[in-house]
């Protein structure tokens, strides 16, 4: 009597993922997201505001939208982070946008430093009334208590090392770094809480978990990483291709596949038999989009809100 042949069910899901590349499905909420759900919540008494660092080539698609509950009515500042990254037309009228909304939104270049000063006074502004009862009622003088969320690899450890003025946190270009809670002192008299990036448990709409994706929010390790690129070339394709002529120096393809191909090509990403390395491919595109070789990109603008809603 022959063996059953075992079954790996990661391979059918690959195979499936193949067969079906208009089809991916995401859906990551690891264990430890979970605490730091309860951890936001559990430390909320212990600060004055709440810092919410948003991404500001996809700053809808990287809102918690758990984030405005857990808070509780906290006074809160919007940092459109990776600025640099952005295209500045697109990063204005997001600046606008929050504004019209009656939400000061501070664009940061961590890089460079530029809107760090702007993003210590906001936290002055946004706690002033808070801090001058204080001292009315006799109390004495403390640092303005501040908590940064936001959703993994959004720059939260930069943010902080640029605030500190030295190397207080580990940065890396991947989710996950900042592992537990963390006072930092800062110059000023402010003194920031930070906490683990927090993704929420279901992505209802897939461009908002495409993008988190592209801009490697949610850990490539877990997705298919073929299908991922071919997804953003069909996304740059369509929001910016004059940024895939310009950086690849090829012609948009008929079907977002043919585009990748011709992209595989000019790279010389072939193996054996003249066969394409789709994984190198989609590695060299993704990598470069993130790491801004692409140019300033932006995925979303506020009327795509509309849209969703």
């Amino acid at each position: 009597m022959r063996k059953k042949k075992k079954v790996n069910k990661r391979e059918i899901d690959k195979v499936e993922k193949v067969q079906d590349p208009n089809s991916m499905h995401i859906n990551w909420f690891p264990g430890h997201m979970k605490k730091t759900r309860e951890l936001l919540k559990e430390n909320l008494k212990l600060v004055d505001l709440v810092v919410e660092l948003l991404d500001s080539r996809i700053p809808y698609s990287s809102k918690n939208p758990e984030i405005d509950k857990i808070i509780e009515g906290k006074p809160k500042v919007v940092v459109l982070n990776k600025a640099d990254l952005a295209d500045p037309q697109n990063l204005k009228l997001w600046k606008d946008y929050y504004a019209d909304h009656n939400i000061k939104a501070v664009a940061v270049n961590t890089l460079t430093g530029e809107g760090i000063n702007a993003l210590i006074e906001e936290c002055k502004n946004a706690t002033k009334e808070k801090m001058e009862a204080l001292v009315r009622k006799g109390r004495k003088e403390r640092p303005i208590r501040i908590m940064i969320v936001g959703v993994p690899n959004v720059g939260k450890s930069s943010i902080i090392n640029r605030l500190t003025g030295r190397k207080s946190a580990q940065t890396g270009d991947r989710p996950g770094v900042t592992k537990g809670k963390q006072w930092v002192r800062l110059k000023g008299n402010l003194e920031l809480l930070d906490t683990p990036g927090i993704l929420w448990p279901k992505f209802e709409d897939e461009r908002v978990a495409l993008n988190l994706a592209f801009t490697r929010a949610i850990k490539d390790e877990i997705l298919d990483i073929e299908t991922l690129a071919l997804k953003f070339i069909e996304k740059l394709s369509k929001v910016a291709p004059e940024k895939l002529i310009e950086r690849y120096k090829v012609e948009i393809g008929e079907t977002p596949l043919e585009t990748m191909e011709n992209i595989g090509r000019k790279r010389g990403c072939i193996v054996s038999k003249n066969e394409l390395d789709y994984t190198r491919i989609a590695n060299i595109v993704l990598n470069e989009f993130r790491e801004g070789k692409i140019g300033k990109v932006t995925l979303e603008v506020p009327s795509d809100i509309e849209e969703k809603e």
